[in-house]
């Protein structure tokens, strides 16, 4: 019993530090502005879902997965970049989420799809640093009761990326429509600035393997 709690806190300081809901919350206003407040939570709820569940598999199949395919975690870093770049250049000019000013519900649906999925839930709330985390956390959870902490906090962790998702939608109501396209633009070049970081931690250890290879 002694060692569940430091196990906990281990998990929560560290999934809560990758995760980083607080530094998603303004990507994620400035790719829902114009989406009802509804739109906005079920956008909410359902990147929040998969994030969960894609951690989840990983922790329990990761290193099998990894190994079956002969993948790495700086590939994952590298294609996260790459996204990442994508999406920053498009709210940098302004045209991401274009369509959505439309009635067509299809389009809407397919958009909360979309970005529910990429870019919310992978790779920003569930990035490498994410399902590295997990595998190697699972890895020391010897004990089905460390496992159950492990999957209990990680849950939690993404109840309350939920709730600030879901908050960062009244910010989003008063800062209007111009406030929105100053903060997309904003945000665009953090987002940039990101993929960079991304793309070249991934891509310099696989260049000095192949150096000292």
């Amino acid at each position: 019993m002694s060692d569940l709690y430091p196990f906990a806190l281990l998990v929560f300081t560290s999934f809560f530090t990758l995760i980083n809901p607080l530094g998603t919350m303004p990507i994620f206003m400035s790719m829902t502005a114009t989406l009802s407040k509804q739109r906005r939570k079920q956008t909410a709820k359902k990147a929040t879902l998969v994030a969960f569940f894609t951690i989840i598999a990983f922790a329990f199949s990761g290193q099998i997965l990894f190994k079956f395919f002969g993948i790495s975690v700086n590939s994952f870093r590298i294609v996260g970049g790459v996204i990442f770049f994508t999406m920053g250049w498009d709210m940098l000019q302004a045209r991401l989420g274009s369509f959505k000013h439309t009635d067509d519900e299809d389009k809407i649906d397919a958009y909360v799809e979309d970005i529910s999925i990429t870019p919310l839930a992978i790779p920003m709330i569930c990035g490498p640093g994410a399902i590295t985390n997990a595998i190697i956390l699972m890895e020391d959870a010897n004990t089905v009761s460390l496992k159950i902490v492990l999957i209990t906090t990680v849950a939690f962790i993404l109840f309350l990326t939920y709730a600030i998702l879901v908050g960062a939608s009244k910010i989003t109501e008063k800062i209007g429509k111009t406030g929105n396209k100053v903060m997309m633009r904003l945000m665009g070049l953090i987002v940039m600035v990101i993929a960079v970081e991304f793309f070249f931690s991934g891509l310099k250890p696989i260049i000095l393997d192949i150096l000292n290879s």
